[in-house]
């Protein structure tokens, strides 16, 4: 198994390619601005995009949903609590003054305890609201991809509708910080850190 990151937009997000290397289907993580281009990637090297996952469905999440659902055929996977959300892509993506695709309905609903396969490499959903009512982490092997709940010294802002502190708290320290310390996190926005290294030195979780 290996992953694949790419840092894109204004906003600084990040977008990934999780690669089954013994098949070589992939999924594609949170396809974000100008994520086009990774089409070439998956292109030239014989990637089968098997899953379009998205950990939440807040605009800069999902913006590519429409592109490689309609160029791949790929399925998309989210939590049906963030299903409203999808629905107002447009017009969130408006305030920001960016126009956006509509995505296409998801047609595979995710669920904490979930695991999907992607050929042999197996990917774990976590449910982990509170940066939005329906977000989800997914771990796969030693990696935790945790969307906007975790950052390096910071978590997710909780002042979107569907946010709450006390839940993103909650999630963090039962979904997340349960992970063993050398789990790699790789986030939403910025730098990837590890669980570890939160617990040791992130002012918002520490006891």
């Amino acid at each position: 198994m290996a992953i694949y990151s790419y840092q894109l937009g204004p906003m600084d997000n990040n977008t990934y390619v999780i690669v089954d290397e013994a098949t070589k289907e992939a999924a594609l993580v949170d396809p974000s601005f100008d994520s086009e281009s990774i089409l070439d990637d998956i292109k030239k090297n014989g990637w089968t995009l098997r899953y379009i996952l998205n950990t939440h469905a807040h605009f800069d999440h999902v913006l590519g949903n429409a592109y490689f659902a309609e160029q791949t055929g790929a399925p998309i996977a989210l939590h049906r609590a963030d299903r409203a959300l999808l629905h107002a892509l447009p017009e969130s993506a408006l305030r920001f003054q960016i126009e956006a695709t509509p995505s296409p309905e998801p047609t595979i609903w995710l669920e904490d305890g979930q695991t999907l396969m992607l050929g042999e490499t197996p990917i774990a959903v976590r449910f982990t609201p509170g940066h939005a009512a329906g977000h989800v982490t997914f771990v796969v092997g030693d990696t935790a991809l945790v969307g906007d709940v975790l950052f390096r010294n910071s978590i997710g802002r909780t002042d979107l509708p569907g946010g709450s502190l006390e839940t993103l708290l909650h999630s963090i320290h039962t979904q997340l910080l349960t992970l063993p310390d050398e789990t790699r996190v790789l986030t939403g926005h910025g730098q990837e850190t590890t669980i570890g290294a939160e617990k040791r030195s992130n002012p918002h979780i520490r006891a």
